[in-house]
């Protein structure tokens, strides 16, 4: 591990989101007036990777951008935050990622995801990135590529001796057990009950999920919870990690600043708990501003935060 500037790789999606503003989400077949629209650079992967990249990680993106505009945005926007794109590929005849968030007043949202080229990431193109991930301190992965390219990448991750941390998201519908094999999972809620199959309502029945994904293959498991805060499973003891106050403004990217502060804090040699409770505070630092990427926090803005909820 490198303390100082610890090496990430992130293997995900690369999107551009279109933003839509509204007082209330909409119902089914109703139409509403919107309040603003945005183009923001996102896409669970790109947003992971600028959430490492702003409190300090050395981070590489291995992804596809497609043939149109929105393509030398899309990898321009990540070069400014010093993230390495010698494993992001152009795809011809192909648009790249988008995803249409609706964002209402309360912070709540509704995303629909086009996955574009990101539906074409290949285990070829795991294979180039072979050497960064075998000589990285954590591969980061979600699962809005194809699963069988994520699965690819954990298992040379794995076979280097490299920490996976997991984003389950989108949870699949048929998800496959090869996938859980990893030193870290942090789904949402949402996302644990669709794995596990059962309601995550009570702290009993978070608390029995986070055990079945470790039954499961997962050596850690933390569950965010929103305002309840994070469950973390370490395989012995069950920790209810406390979340931030904030005034929500924008909940689209938390899960993504959570996930990609959480694997840089470990990778600097601190516990996980301390690692979830850095990540803790990056993800209510990204839900008070809107956005995506814009919203991730500093490492400076995460410790003020800390600090005055101390």
């Amino acid at each position: 591990m490198n303390p100082a500037s610890p090496r990430i790789t992130v293997l995900g999606s690369i999107n551009m989101d279109l933003v839509i503003r509204c007082a209330n989400l909409p119902a089914p077949g109703q139409t509403i007036l919107a309040d603003s629209a945005a183009e923001i650079c996102g896409g669970k992967g790109a947003n992971q990777a600028v959430a490492a990249a702003k409190v300090g990680g050395n981070v590489t993106m291995v992804g596809r951008v497609g043939d149109d505009a929105f393509a030398e945005r899309l990898v321009d926007n990540l070069r400014q935050h010093d993230i390495a794109c010698k494993h992001v590929h152009a795809t011809s005849q192909s648009p790249s990622g988008v995803a249409i968030v609706a964002v209402e007043d309360s912070g709540q949202n509704s995303i629909m995801v086009v996955p574009g080229a990101n539906g074409r990431l290949t285990t070829e193109d795991v294979e180039a990135a072979r050497a960064t991930i075998e000589s990285s301190d954590i591969l980061l992965v979600q699962l809005e590529v194809p699963v069988g390219t994520v699965l690819a990448a954990i298992k040379i991750a794995v076979a280097a001796g490299v920490r996976v941390v997991l984003d389950p998201a989108p949870a699949p519908v048929e998800f496959p057990a090869a996938i859980l094999q990893v030193d870290l999972i942090c789904p949402n809620e949402s996302e644990a009950a669709a794995i596990v199959g059962h309601d995550m309502e009570t702290i009993e029945q978070i608390d029995s999920a986070a055990r079945e994904l470790h039954r499961r293959g997962a050596k850690n498991v933390a569950i965010t919870l929103g305002e309840r805060g994070t469950l973390l499973f370490d395989g012995e003891d069950i920790t209810l990690v406390e979340s931030h106050k904030i005034d929500a403004v924008d909940t689209t990217a938390a899960g993504d600043a959570f996930a990609g502060a959480l694997a840089v804090s470990w990778s600097q040699g601190n516990s996980l708990l301390d690692a979830v409770r850095f990540a803790n505070a990056a993800g209510a630092v990204s839900a008070s501003r809107a956005g995506a990427q814009p919203s991730m926090a500093s490492r400076e803005e995460i410790a003020t935060l800390q600090n005055q909820s101390n």
